[in-house]
């Protein structure tokens, strides 16, 4: 069975206004995107589970998170996009701005630290050379003007993590989807 996390559209949310504030001004929408997959998947590393929970793509221009792509270009994911589009801009001329604050009570202290420290690195590069950057992550694949999925395995592998950790993983991921299932029904 795959391993699948849940997607949580407000942390995305919070992670994408975190980025947007300390920027300080609207953002080319490119960057945003690298930089949140960037984040998510040091967070993997890291603390064994993403911030967004989102799913993995390949595209032309590197691996992005594939509902926040879709939010970005303003399709429906789930019920997020309403949330997304209270807080972060419509593209306009291929960038998006912070609308609205929405805090950030979603995301651990581990969680932003990460986001700073990405940002830190990459905020201030021209989001094509940040792209170029993800076209040597092991796990892109170039999809030829579509989208490949990545899996979260793949990914754990090409991260260092051993089966066992993995399995572990893999384990804590379905405990979690249960119980969001008994809670949320």
């Amino acid at each position: 069975m795959p391993i699948e996390f849940r997607f949580h559209p407000e942390k995305a949310v919070e992670a994408a206004a975190v980025f947007l504030k300390l920027h300080g001004k609207p953002m080319k929408y490119l960057g945003l995107l690298k930089m949140l997959y960037i984040a998510d998947r040091i967070a993997l590393e890291r603390m064994e589970q993403p911030i967004t929970g989102d799913r993995y793509v390949s595209m032309d221009y590197g691996p992005v998170l594939s509902g926040v792509y879709d939010l970005l270009k303003e399709n429906p994911v789930d019920d997020a996009l309403p949330l997304w589009s209270k807080f972060i801009s419509p593209r306009s001329d291929h960038y998006v701005a912070l609308m609205a604050d929405p805090g950030d009570d979603d995301l651990c202290e581990a969680e932003e630290e990460i986001i700073r420290q990405v940002y830190q690195k990459f905020g201030q590069l021209d989001p094509f050379h940040v792209a170029e950057w993800t076209h040597g992550l092991p796990e892109w694949q170039n999809p030829y003007g579509s989208r490949l999925p990545i899996t979260v395995e793949d990914l754990l592998r090409h991260l260092g993590k051993s089966d066992a950790e993995i399995g572990e993983i893999q384990r804590e991921a379905g405990r979690e989807a249960y119980l969001d299932g008994v809670l949320n029904g």
